[in-house]
């Protein structure tokens, strides 16, 4: 892992635990649960891929690092929790910018371990939805997912971009910025203008 992967995939951590520790906002859970909440958020994609890919030990049990991202990320939730659930899209992205820098990570992750790009592909996207996912059933909130906007959708893409970039060979470091970027970009667009696919349903 370069030094680049290493610092954006402890950001990602420290992002998605922010999100899950914000997601107790409405549950009256103490410190504990916001923490806990932050760490099943930040760890959860990324320990469902691992175990998929049959990669051990699990990243944050391998590397000590990651837990403190996940305790930085709660105590910046707790300190700043009256200004940042003021500020109407805080929860959103922060669990954007966690999505962005976890699906291609789990991209490059998948593709070190020799899986088929399309596979990475999808991994990528796990890492980036499922820790929110399950966050989402904790809270007994309808896991982003499966609401009416466009999610997993921008990860895939992200993810699509960034594979076609190494096929071009695109500098690794540019192509990582790139891809990252896409995905919040595409993202935040969806968000502003009420985006999404089509009904399965009609």
């Amino acid at each position: 892992m370069t030094q680049l992967q290493y610092i954006l995939e402890l950001l990602g951590t420290f992002f998605f635990a922010i999100s899950g520790a914000l997601a107790v906002r409405d549950q009256h859970d103490d410190l504990f649960g916001a923490g806990f909440m932050g760490f099943v958020t930040a760890i959860g994609g990324g320990t469902l891929r691992d175990i998929m890919l049959g990669s051990y030990p699990l990243v944050w049990i391998g590397d000590i690092n990651f837990l403190y991202a996940i305790l930085v990320g709660v105590l910046v939730a707790y300190a700043f929790f009256k200004y940042l659930i003021k500020l109407r899209r805080t929860f959103v992205l922060f669990d954007t910018l966690g999505i962005s820098f976890f699906t291609i990570l789990g991209v490059e992750k998948a593709l070190s371990l020799g899986v088929q790009p399309e596979i990475a592909a999808i991994m990528g996207m796990f890492s980036a939805v499922m820790g929110g996912v399950i966050r989402d059933v904790l809270t007994n909130d309808t896991p982003v997912l499966f609401r009416k906007e466009i999610y997993a959708t921008a990860c895939l893409a992200g993810a699509a971009i960034y594979l076609v970039l190494v096929n071009l060979q695109i500098d690794r470091t540019i192509n990582l910025l790139i891809s990252i970027a896409i995905i919040f970009i595409f993202r935040i667009i969806a968000i502003k203008f009420k985006l999404s696919l089509p009904n399965f349903k009609r």
